[in-house]
């Protein structure tokens, strides 16, 4: 197996072959002409290792490829230079089409499912990363579960990284990020959430930036994780750590899409983490990040000028 090459190991068990597309309107029952389609390698973790990459840092993506789709994945993550592990199973890597309506900027983003997982898959997949991950590495597990990986499957990989002197950052979703307020919960070091996902787990609408610190601020106490951040979309983001709450967020940025926002943030916080930054220099490079991320067309991530014109426009309020 191929060693990481980097100081951070992002995990991909979905990912998706990426397929972009326009036409001037989407109608029910007509053929629709669409512009040239646009591939890109997608997916939670190799979009946060893609957007480390392009942003001068250096991230290995581990990522479940299988078939066709998933050799046209790994070429494309290639020709981006972005460092992989590939982990085989059978069957199809899935398939993700987003086609923009121009009349009504608009944007319709269909996914497919990924290949079933088997117990051996398991077995393999926990055999493998114990091996990738060492001591004092950066690890981000993003995105969503395919089928036949249990929802406590985030449990079993924050076990192998305290073993292994590594730190996890969790951004997951569905049944997987619910069960993180159980006594099955993985604990990670860092959890984060955007609006609907803190909404589901908190049971209740989160209407102000003092009902979001208070969450926030509980889910930290209760040692849910050591560190949680709540995306806020326009308005920022919002750190809370053991000893505070932080809420970031950048002036009002023209927006092109907000694909990829997420996964920008979480690369350049951990990126600034693993060089070294505080928490407030994490967030501030991950709220510049995911605000440069909306500015770009389509599936495109964060743009390494327009993230440095916008970290030293982050303002920062303590809650």
């Amino acid at each position: 197996m191929t060693r990481p090459s980097a100081d951070i190991l992002t995990i991909t068990l979905n990912p998706a072959l990426d397929m972009s597309t326009s036409v001037d309107a989407v109608r029910a029952e007509e053929k629709l002409r669409c512009d040239a389609p646009v591939l890109d390698p997608g997916g939670g973790g190799i979009n946060v290792a893609r957007a480390i990459c392009q942003t001068g840092g250096t991230a290995t993506a581990f990522v479940a490829l299988a078939g066709f789709r998933g050799q046209q994945l790994a070429s494309l993550l290639e020709a981006e230079a972005v460092p992989m592990i590939a982990f085989p199973l059978t069957g199809e890597t899935r398939f993700s089409l987003a086609v923009s309506d121009r009349q009504a900027k608009t944007q319709f983003r269909f996914v497919m499912p990924g290949p079933g997982w088997t117990k051996s898959d398991l077995t393999e997949l926990s055999e493998q990363l114990t091996q990738a991950i060492m001591p004092g590495m950066h690890v981000v597990l993003s995105g969503s579960h395919p089928p036949g990986v249990p929802d406590g499957f985030p449990k079993t990989l924050a076990d192998i990284t305290r073993s292994n002197g590594a730190k996890l950052t969790l951004d997951t979703s569905g049944a997987a990020l619910l069960m993180q307020m159980t006594r099955d919960g993985a604990r990670p070091d860092i959890l984060r959430l955007d609006g609907a996902e803190s909404e589901a787990l908190a049971g209740r609408k989160l209407t102000t930036l003092p009902d979001v610190a208070t969450f926030a601020r509980d889910l930290v106490a209760n040692k849910h994780a050591h560190a949680v951040v709540l995306a806020l979309g326009a308005d920022g983001s919002v750190l809370a750590t053991g000893d505070e709450v932080l809420h970031a967020v950048t002036p009002p940025v023209p927006v092109a899409s907000k694909v990829g926002a997420g996964d920008s943030f979480v690369g350049a916080f951990t990126k600034a983490r693993a060089q070294g930054g505080d928490w407030a220099e994490a967030l501030r490079h991950g709220t510049a990040a995911a605000s440069a991320a909306v500015m770009s067309p389509a599936t495109e991530l964060c743009r390494v000028n327009d993230l440095r014109a916008l970290l030293p426009q982050v303002t920062f309020t303590k809650l």
